[in-house]
């Protein structure tokens, strides 16, 4: 389990659920639920693409993560945002299905990208995604008060000076930043799991936000960690277990809320 091969394995890991766990805060308090969903899904044609034209697979995610948030953010102005979300995931998975077609070399590729493998990490890919991870995580931590603000009242945010649509727009880069270097982990039908329930948890288990987010990162971590191992020793897909515990930490922070445990974390 750590063996020289499963090293880069575990600190992309990391890296990824700590940065899952920051966005998906602001993914459950802002509501983003479903943009968290397809985003990733978005991102699924540029590892195709990145195949077929033979450049860097996270090069192609991150492209295809970008045209995903231009395509949302363009749609959304002249309609509801999760028609425009909807929409330019279907318009994006379109693509992705003539990517596949052009190869024939794809297959396995194709079945880790959907449901997360753990042999499938790269020294080269190390770089790149602590880059990618650090530039979200950076921007977080730079608009933690002005998304916090927008989350309880978009009417409030614009009194203190932030503006809305842009904020809006800029959660959507970081939220598909994030979404883009998780999918080679976790796989794109998964990614949400990863950011929505160790989210949901901490945000059942306490009001204050910063401790939130914290409670976040740290069962993002754990889940990410122990779905590792098992998968490891079971053979089975990370993914499997990244949802399965998602929804366990979302049922226990459920619980612990109904039951009064969570109290004391909550005064």
């Amino acid at each position: 389990m750590f063996s020289s091969f499963m090293v880069n394995t575990w600190i992309v890991a990391s890296i990824v659920a700590a940065t899952a766990g920051l966005v998906g805060f602001f993914v459950v308090v802002r509501g983003s639920s479903f943009a968290a969903h397809a985003l990733p899904l978005s991102t699924f044609p540029g590892a195709a693409a990145a195949a077929w034209l033979g450049i860097n697979e996270i090069a192609g995610l991150v492209i295809f993560a970008l045209l995903g948030v231009i395509g949302i953010d363009a749609l959304s102005r002249r309609g509801r945002p999760e028609v425009a979300t909807a929409l330019t995931l279907v318009l994006l998975l379109g693509l992705g299905t003539l990517f596949l077609s052009q190869t024939a070399e794809y297959s396995q590729e194709v079945y880790g990208l959907l449901f997360g493998q753990i042999l499938g990490i790269g020294a080269r890919d190390i770089a790149p995604i602590a880059v990618v991870c650090a530039l979200a995580a950076g921007a977080i931590v730079l608009l933690f008060r002005p998304l916090l603000l927008g989350s309880v009242s978009r009417e409030l945010a614009q009194a203190r000076g932030a503006a809305p649509g842009r904020l809006d727009l800029a959660f959507l880069i970081i939220l598909a930043m994030a979404s883009a270097v998780a999918l080679p982990v976790v796989g794109a039908l998964l990614v949400f799991s990863l950011m929505v329930g160790p989210a949901s948890a901490a945000r059942n288990l306490t009001d204050r936000p910063g401790l939130a987010l914290g409670l976040s990162v740290m069962l993002s971590l754990i889940i990410g960690w122990a779905a590792i191992a098992l998968s490891y020793v079971t053979n089975w897909p990370v993914g499997f277990f990244v949802g399965g515990f998602g929804a366990v930490a979302y049922a226990l922070g459920r619980s612990g809320l109904r039951f009064g445990v969570v109290g004391s974390v909550r005064a």
